[in-house]
């Protein structure tokens, strides 16, 4: 039972890179951590959370487990939270 980030290497707006954020336990305890990190709802895509570069330190001290993004979506796909883009889930559900 853990939240996990990855390191920011994803690309976003603003030319800032983004991690990802998920749990290996429930998306309830997921969305609690991301209202604690300060991330809005809408930053949700259908199983982690895109969060920016300078928050990433601060997610690590909340209590977020630092792993590389293979092993991240290895316990994502392990916890049965994945949510594959062709599955059809809603963006923010």
């Amino acid at each position: 039972m853990s939240v996990l980030v990855d390191t920011p290497v994803w690309p976003g707006p603003r030319g800032l890179l983004f991690a990802h954020l998920v749990s290996d336990h429930s998306f309830e305890e997921l969305h609690a951590f991301a209202q604690r990190l300060g991330v809005p709802r809408r930053a949700f895509e259908r199983d982690h959370y895109d969060i920016p570069e300078h928050l990433h330190a601060r997610a690590v001290a909340l209590g977020a487990a630092h792993v590389s993004g293979r092993e991240l979506v290895v316990r994502l796909r392990a916890s049965g939270l994945r949510r594959p883009k062709h599955a059809g889930f809603p963006r923010n559900a």
